[in-house]
């Protein structure tokens, strides 16, 4: 039968190896500190993230409400244009037939009429039939409704 030998530890026949024992002991304790702090650390830094992905998120969703409600508005403002335009064009129309009648009233009665001249706005655009006033704005009239 084979005899088993057990080694005592360095640290109990030799007091000289019992501080290199301590000093070993000292860095895996601040070894295991440090990994703590760093974890810590880690799953704070992962909660910010988490945090701002949210905040983040929140804000791309208010944004894009508030583009759909603009896209909406410019939707209304240029069918409310078109309308305009149509309207315009058919006034023009009017305006035209009676500057005829009136014509005709002048040709026949001979009294002179004072007739207006009609821009045609389609001709040139660039004039316009009526004068150039600013236009008022504000700051309020930008924001889009929250």
């Amino acid at each position: 039968m084979a005899t088993v030998q057990r080694q005592t530890s360095s640290s109990d026949s030799d007091p000289r190896y019992a501080n290199v024992d301590e000093r070993k002991r000292k860095r895996m304790l601040s070894n295991r500190e440090s990994a703590r702090r760093s974890r810590v650390r880690k799953q704070k830094q992962l909660e910010d993230l988490a945090n701002e992905t949210s905040a983040l998120q929140k804000d791309n969703g208010l944004l894009s409400e508030k583009i759909n409600i603009a896209a909406q508005r410019y939707i209304e403002m240029e069918n409310d244009n078109n309308v305009l335009r149509a309207q315009a064009m058919e006034l023009t129309d009017r305006l035209w037939s009676l500057n005829s009648v009136l014509h005709i009233v002048e040709e026949v009665s001979g009294f002179a009429v004072d007739i207006p001249e009609i821009p045609d706005p389609l001709m040139k655009p660039w004039h316009l039939p009526f004068p150039i006033e600013p236009i008022m704005a504000s700051a309020d009239m930008l924001v889009l409704m929250e």
